[in-house]
């Protein structure tokens, strides 16, 4: 319980730096569509968005300590899981939609330098 509290901690305090850094709108408008919505233990929120010309995806996360916006995204298609990665400084944000007999669930991993420091296990909204 106490790893979870700290790893929460480090990934809200990561998301608060970044917007600080980087304040971006958290909420997208009519040029894109929500393709997955997950709701983590920690009162966070993740969703990705695809805009509808370019394609691009679009990470939106919003969460008591602040928001993050990230873009120019990557998907891969696992075949167990819809795999999302976005990018920014050392940080990687990796976003895992869940298929088949997991669809009702997602994992947010964080990771700094190819190192992970967050897994939280999110549910599907």
């Amino acid at each position: 319980m106490k790893t979870l509290l700290k790893r929460s901690t480090v990934l809200l305090g990561l998301m608060t730096c970044a917007v600080a850094q980087f304040p971006l709108s958290a909420s997208a408008d009519s040029t894109a569509g929500l393709i997955l919505s997950l709701k983590c233990p920690s009162e966070y929120t993740v969703n990705i968005w695809k805009r509808y010309r370019s394609g691009e995806l679009l990470y939106r996360g919003t969460g008591l300590l602040g928001n993050l916006s990230l873009g120019k995204g990557t998907e891969e298609n696992t075949g167990a899981a819809q795999v999302y990665k976005f990018k920014r400084g050392n940080y990687t944000y990796q976003v895992l939609g869940g298929k088949g007999n997991r669809q009702e669930q997602g994992t947010l991993q964080v990771s700094e330098k190819d190192r992970s420091i967050v897994s939280q296990t999110c549910r599907r909204e």
